[in-house]
């Protein structure tokens, strides 16, 4: 339980600002004793709940370095108390990072003040720097919207340092010799970080769980409606107790998840939809009433349409970019025309038909049936082969046959052109074989497996008239 209150308080930072009870406000529960020490072998002396709270996660940690090493006490470290106003303070920087390249290290003295939402450096105290700024120029600063701070004893063989870390890779330390001073900046700059934590940093992490799938919106909306509950319910203050502050945080999270709003209901609002990448193709065909994907018929009238003849077609990739930004309109459902001028290219087209039928769960060749195809495919006589690998394609789904049929039909078409897109049937093969099935078990053998997969597919492929008794 303890380590989830402790999630919960990080998942709180991370999506809304913190109001500001939460911010200024010390743990009842937490009692601190500091005692000065007068000598290096005296020892702090401290008591604490065992339930740790905001106070505990940033202070400073102990590095086993001898150099790292204070003896002051931490009678300041770690008060989240009032507001302190930093007009201005000498401190030592250094920019060890600048967008994820590494710098090299350079301390330099330099006045640092605390804007509302930005660290500024000026060479000189900000009236005198400001006097001598050049026209069109604007001083060092750093964004704190979105920016990490905390402790570190890594980067520097300094004590009393700090990392920033801004939201597009850039790292910065900042020192000083006094502990108290450099706890007064974390403490300032902490708060102003999180009263910068807005609704575009929100949608930020939505957006990448939807890049990832959008299965995980679901859960997105969840801890976003969460969250919303915990911050604006006015039972939401420290509890005078631990017993108290878990059973508190027990009850929100029952009473949250027995009226948070169902899938279906999300689903029905229109705030999640269905995808069609990465969905069983069962799934999809009863969603859409049909037996193949929408999706898969409009990329094969459109290939017939402009790409039978092309170069390398189903060979060559197409910009990922632009594949990925197809697939995210298709999972959008939005409107799509593939004759658009942004997927001029069939290779996009091509390219993003491939990444469909990789992404099914579930391969067009259904699991069951990868190693019944594996021993048809080694029939020596061809009429018992094609009767054999016949037999089992009517067994599948009709889904997967229809969708089957459909394509190696298509495919024959694209070979009837290969004197001009200089596809073979067994360059064809080499691309769909991976493509169209896999075993549910990786055995470790994959040169083995792509044999028959290739295998399989050109033999469909050059017997598809008989399989599936298609027309001349």
């Amino acid at each position: 339980m303890h380590r989830s209150a402790l999630r919960i308080t990080n998942l709180q930072k991370a999506v809304r600002p913190l109001p500001q009870q939460l911010t200024v406000a010390p743990p009842v529960s937490v009692q601190l004793r500091t005692k000065t020490s007068s000598s290096p072998g005296e020892r702090l002396s401290q008591s604490k709940s065992m339930v740790l709270q905001d106070s505990d996660l940033h202070q400073k940690p102990i590095s086993r370095h001898r150099r790292n090493q204070s003896q002051h006490g931490i009678a300041g470290a770690g008060a989240m108390g009032t507001s302190v106003e930093l007009q201005g303070e000498y401190l030592n920087k250094a920019k060890i990072s600048d967008g994820g390249k590494k710098h090299r290290k350079n301390w330099t003295s330099t006045w640092v003040v605390l804007d509302a939402d930005q660290l500024t450096f000026y060479k000189e105290s900000k009236q005198e720097a400001l006097a001598n700024l050049k026209p069109g120029c604007k001083p060092d600063g750093v964004a704190l919207c979105g920016a990490l701070i905390d402790w570190t004893t890594e980067k520097s063989s300094r004590r009393n340092v700090l990392q920033i870390t801004t939201h597009t890779g850039s790292e910065y330390l900042l020192q000083a010799d006094c502990y108290t001073t450099i706890c007064k900046w974390y403490d300032a700059i902490k708060k102003t970080v999180n009263s910068l934590v807005s609704t575009y940093l929100l949608l930020h992490i939505m957006r990448s769980y939807l890049n990832r799938g959008r299965s995980n919106m679901y859960w997105t909306l969840t801890i976003y409606y969460f969250l919303s509950d915990m911050f604006t319910s006015s039972k939401l203050k420290h509890s005078t107790s631990d017993s108290a502050d878990k059973s508190g945080v027990k009850n929100r999270l029952k009473k949250f998840i027995i009226r948070r709003p169902s899938m279906k209901t999300l689903q029905e609002k229109g705030i999640i939809k269905d995808r069609v990448f990465g969905c069983h193709l069962l799934t999809l065909c009863e969603r859409e009433g049909t037996t193949v994907p929408s999706f898969v018929k409009l990329c094969l009238e459109t290939v017939e349409r402009r790409g039978l003849t092309v170069d390398g077609i189903y060979r060559v990739s197409g910009n990922l970019s632009t594949v990925q930004k197809l697939r995210f309109m298709v999972d959008q459902e939005e409107e799509l025309d593939l004759d658009a001028s942004q997927w001029e290219d069939i290779h996009v087209v091509t390219g993003a038909l491939k990444m469909f039928f990789r992404e099914l769960p579930e391969p067009l060749f259904p699991f069951r049936f990868f190693e019944l195809f594996v021993e048809a495919i080694k029939t020596k006589d061809r009429r018992q082969k094609v009767q054999a690998v016949k037999k089992l394609i009517q067994q599948l789904p009709k889904p997967n046959l229809d969708t089957m049929k459909l394509l190696f039909g298509h495919l024959q078409r694209v070979l009837a052109c290969s004197t001009k897109n200089l596809m073979s049937s067994q360059g064809v093969s080499i691309v769909f074989g991976p493509t169209l099935m896999w075993p549910e078990m990786d055995c470790g053998n994959m040169a083995f497996n792509m044999l028959y997969q290739n295998q399989i597919v050109e033999f469909i492929l050059m017997e598809s008239r008989d399989i599936f008794d298609l027309g001349m």
